[in-house]
């Protein structure tokens, strides 16, 4: 006897290799585009957020602004290291949910989670506002309609993530090119400039400089330090979205990771560099970093493209929380904490649900904001800053089980530095949470504090519920083996036609008995209709009894389920099902032109009786 043996890796002559789908998954480039929009839109109002806060110091405060972005910068190292290990630690994605599931506990991880979609939702609000509000600032006359506007690029950015995040990447990819070359020439100019070469977007407009300015302590340093982390959100994207990398998928997404981390460091410490090189003021209605752009090359065309390249990324930027939110509730439906729909996937490799679930809340927050970028800021960067703090936490843990139980450095050689550093990263972020939750509690933040343990009670909630469908369904347990009951099969009948037909042909075929049923009213024209079909029935004669269902009150559903239900009692060793014909029309819109009798009945049954359902559906 020949045993024939075919390769794996074989293909067959003239064939294509099986679609593995990774032409749909992201290189570290192209994850760089689609994952690093949100904090690299971040430095055109990170440096500005500093800069507001030490202005209540006047010019002297002004002077920490280098200081203050350094230890900004200090902090995206850390968390770029700890990211970093995240990645490699934990390759299914999930960021700080992930850490926190296997280090922290169940309830510390759905804090993260919570936190983490949180961010996620109110990015993409304040992006798309941030982006149309830049875009009504160069021309008013679209101010009344920014409402519309938003929603039309949060279609468009859904849109394009629906078909992949691979195309949204790269429809996105110029854009972010644009905008980070434009930033470092802005810089590169700038360092060479010894003074403004321009002044005229601020020319006209207040300062707000504090006249009777206030002595710069700590407690100012540190809210100037909080504030000016905003522009660190997104940072955790990439690690939360790692199965979204082609293989090796570890490597790709750490190359990611460093590269969103130098390339957003240099441009923060590069624009608070121009800041104190130009002796920058912050004025009303004019952002730090159109004035940076109006010193650093002048009111020309420069200038303009700077500012339309900053609008579009922040609308853009939105596109982060399409990459990383999709992920993170596909691993929380896989933990049952959230419907399991999340956990399905497209062609493309696109967790539509979840992109469409983003979508959906996200024009709710639009719609509930008015388009307004200043009701929701207050409460962003508070859930990314809980994640942040809760990820360092748990990696110290991490570290310290990597370890031998005897203390040899084995498993994972430096453990105590990589701890010390996540460590220290925890602190930071700690405080910085703290302190934005602190400082914006009355402006808003007091939502975020009341949404997160509202979330999670949500998850814990889908949690019990499918922890109870399961122990109805005996989940991880061997059920009993099949056996064969008598089958009756009833059949809904109006009239004789070819689907009537088909319906009893395919009914004997499925069941032992057959019983087609009418429902019949007391209306002469009813009762001379039912009169009609019982000749033809007898005329007919296909060997199935025609079952009459009187009904006094008008309706269709109700007494077909009563007889289920009642066949279903007084059959009590056969299984009942139920066969529904319905015609399925050749064009889609002649669906408008069903009587949508078919889904009355199922609707009834289904509530009313445990009976098995069948639609037949036949062609037209």
């Amino acid at each position: 006897m020949s045993v024939l043996t075919v390769e794996p890796d074989a293909v067959p002559a003239g064939n294509e290799p099986p679609d593995t789908g990774e032409r749909h998954r992201l290189t570290a480039v192209t994850g760089l585009a689609a994952l690093s929009l949100d904090a690299m839109a971040s430095v055109a109002y990170g440096p500005e957020a500093i800069v507001l806060v030490l202005a209540v110091a006047g010019a002297h405060g002004l002077g920490f602004t280098l200081p203050v972005t350094l230890a900004i910068a200090a902090l995206l190292a850390v968390l770029v290291a700890s990211y970093r290990q995240v990645i490699a630690a934990f390759p299914d994605g999930g960021g700080s949910y992930a850490v926190a599931k296997t280090h922290l506990g169940a309830r510390t991880s759905l804090v993260a989670a919570a936190s983490l979609v949180l961010d996620y939702v109110l990015n993409v609000a304040v992006a798309v506002t941030a982006g149309v509000a830049a875009l009504t600032s160069a021309f008013p006359a679209l101010y009344g309609d920014r409402l519309w506007l938003c929603l039309a690029v949060l279609a468009l950015i859904t849109g394009v993530n629906l078909r992949g995040i691979v195309e949204s990447a790269k429809a996105f990819i110029v854009p972010t090119v644009v905008f980070v070359g434009s930033i470092f020439v802005l810089i590169a100019v700038g360092l060479f400039r010894s003074h403004p070469v321009s002044t005229a977007t601020a020319a006209g407009h207040a300062s707000v400089l504090a006249d009777n300015a206030s002595s710069v302590g700590a407690l100012l340093l540190l809210k100037a330090f909080a504030s000016g982390c905003a522009a660190l959100t997104g940072v955790e994207a990439i690690a939360n979205a790692v199965p979204s990398f082609r293989v090796p998928r570890v490597r790709r997404a750490q190359r990611a990771e460093v590269g969103l981390g130098a390339v957003l460091g240099v441009m923060l410490i590069g624009l608070s560099v121009l800041i104190g090189r130009f002796h920058l003021q912050p004025v009303e209605g004019v952002t730090v970093l159109a004035q940076l752009a109006d010193a650093s090359l002048g009111h020309n065309w420069a200038f303009y493209v700077i500012q339309f390249a900053t609008m579009i990324l922040l609308a853009l930027s939105a596109n982060t929380s399409f990459g990383g939110l999709p992920v993170l509730l596909k691993l929380l439906a896989r933990d049952n904490y959230a419907p399991h729909v999340f956990a399905l996937k497209a062609d493309r490799q696109v967790h539509r649900h979840g992109v469409l679930a983003l979508a959906v809340v996200s024009a709710a927050l639009l719609v509930f904001s008015g388009g307004d970028t200043n009701t929701l800021v207050p409460m962003f960067a508070i859930g990314v800053f809980v994640g942040f703090t809760i990820a360092q936490i748990g990696m110290v843990r991490h570290w310290r089980r990597e370890r031998r139980a005897d203390g040899r450095e084995v498993h994972s050689p430096g453990w105590r530095g990589k701890a010390l550093l996540n460590g220290f990263g925890a602190l930071l972020t700690g405080v910085a949470t703290v302190v934005v939750t602190a400082s914006k509690f009355e402006e808003g933040a007091w939502l975020i504090v009341i949404a997160l343990p509202l979330l999670v009670v949500a998850f814990e909630t889908v949690h019990r519920a499918y922890g109870r469908i399961g122990e109805r369904l005996g989940l991880g347990r061997i059920p009993e083996p099949p056996h064969r009951e008598r089958s009756l099969v009833i059949v809904p009948v109006s009239s004789l036609s070819r689907l009537t037909s088909e319906a009893l042909t395919a009914a004997t075929s499925l069941g032992d008995e057959v019983r087609a049923v009418t429902v019949c009213y007391t209306d002469p024209e009813d009762r001379a209709a039912l009169h009609a079909l019982e000749r033809a029935w007898a005329e007919w004669d296909p060997g199935v009894p025609l079952v009459r269902l009187a009904c006094e009150r008008r309706g269709l559903g109700r007494p077909i389920a009563a007889y289920v239900r009642e066949t279903a009692a007084a059959e009590a060793g056969a299984r009942v099902t139920v066969l529904i014909p319905e015609s399925e029309p050749e064009r889609l819109w002649q669906r408008l032109l069903q009587n949508q009798r078919g889904t009355v009945v199922a609707h009834a049954v289904r509530r009313e009786s445990d009976a098995v359902i069948c639609r037949l559906r036949f062609r037209l």
